[in-house]
């Protein structure tokens, strides 16, 4: 799933690890999410809007709704 995790944490001058640690994961993990390779779990989607004070939304792109916008 395409987020914007990378450019919110860089804007914050926070590092992979960085991240992890305030989310109490692995910095595998993160990277993981930054590149599309792993979704992240609902309760964790919601720290990460926390973390960043934005809705879930604001963060992770829904592939079905890109594809129906480009239609």
């Amino acid at each position: 799933m395409k987020n914007r995790l990378r450019v919110l944490r860089a804007e914050r001058g926070w590092s992979q690890g960085d991240l992890a640690e305030r989310l109490e994961v692995s910095r595998q993990s993160v990277n993981a999410i930054e590149t599309g390779r792993y979704d992240p779990s609902l309760p964790l989607a919601f720290r990460i809007a926390d973390l960043f004070e934005l809705s879930i939304e604001q963060i992770f792109v829904n592939p079905a709704l890109e594809t129906a916008e480009a239609d």
